[in-house]
């Protein structure tokens, strides 16, 4: 087994569920081929509109960072998403924040594995890992993902993609 969960180690249609529930579908390409929309090339996921491109090696946090990406920027990014997803600071938080939250959705992953693969990976955080700065320092993220209704305040996704640059109202329940 690789040093970080790869997409042929685990379930890949709960992957492919989570991901649809954002209307983003996950697109696989053979194992040989590029990967359309990689900004890292190699293995890593690709991002080009409403499709996340991956193959079998390709690592579970490089595709839920991507897919997060889409959910986390705002309707005109996402209509000419190519590759690069841009954002500000705050929102790559969110986004980490964000993958953070999904692999506790899906079986056999759990938010505490997929921290050690940003880990191994070379995600960088100021406590030095991402499940420190997770538990520890994330509350601006959490905080931006609440606000733009994308999480309720109890951490389980609302299934929704942000809708404008604005903060929402917080939605409950």
């Amino acid at each position: 087994m690789s040093a970080v969960l790869l997409l042929r180690d685990i379930d890949r249609a709960a992957v492919a569920n989570l991901l649809g529930r954002y209307s983003l579908e996950l697109r696989f390409v053979a194992d040989a081929e590029s990967i359309p929309g990689s900004y890292w090339g190699d293995s890593e996921a690709g991002l080009i509109e409403a499709v996340t491109y991956a193959r079998t090696d390709t690592p579970l946090h490089s595709v839920l960072h991507e897919a997060a990406h889409f959910v986390c920027m705002t309707p005109d990014r996402r209509a000419v998403l190519a590759c690069d997803a841009g954002g500000d600071d705050a929102e790559e938080n969110a986004v980490c924040y964000l993958q953070i939250i999904w692999a506790d959705l899906l079986p056999g992953v759990g938010a505490a594995r997929l921290c050690a693969d940003m880990d191994a990976w070379g995600y960088s955080f100021r406590l030095g890992s991402a499940t420190r700065w997770f538990n520890e320092d994330a509350t601006d993220a959490r905080q931006w993902l609440v606000e733009r209704s994308m999480l309720h305040t109890d951490n389980y996704p609302t299934f929704n993609a942000r809708q404008s640059d604005q903060s929402q109202p917080a939605v409950h329940g």
